[in-house]
This record gives C-alpha cells, structure tokens and sequence, in this order.
C-alpha cells in the first residue's frame, strides 16, 4: 500500500477536543511535526476532519 506523510501546519491552540484528538490520533501535535502512514479510507476521513491544520508532503 501507499504510505502518505502528512506535515503539521497550524497549531492545535483554539481548536475543539475532537481536532485536537484527531491530531493526536494522526501523531501530530506541534507545528512542524511530521508523521508517515497507510494510505486507507480512515485516515482519509481523519484529513478530511482536520485539512485546515495539516498538509500532505510529497516525496
């Protein structure tokens, strides 16, 4: 499967509990964080969720 690395953007500060859950559930958490996953139809919806905090980083 596909692997996507995702990049912190934003901060978490002024966000609701479920973003900020949903960051943490991603391993993100600081500006500039980086975390690698596999491509599914759950973490889609994670990015979704929280699209305005995070970008996804082509290699």
């Amino acid at each position: 499967m596909a692997t996507v690395k995702i990049k912190q953007t934003r901060s978490e500060i002024g966000q609701s509990q479920r973003h900020r859950g949903t960051l943490r559930a991603l391993g993100l958490g600081k500006i500039g964080r980086t975390a690698e996953h596999t491509e599914s139809p759950q973490l889609a919806g994670m990015l979704r969720k929280v699209r305005h905090l995070v970008e996804v980083v082509e290699d």
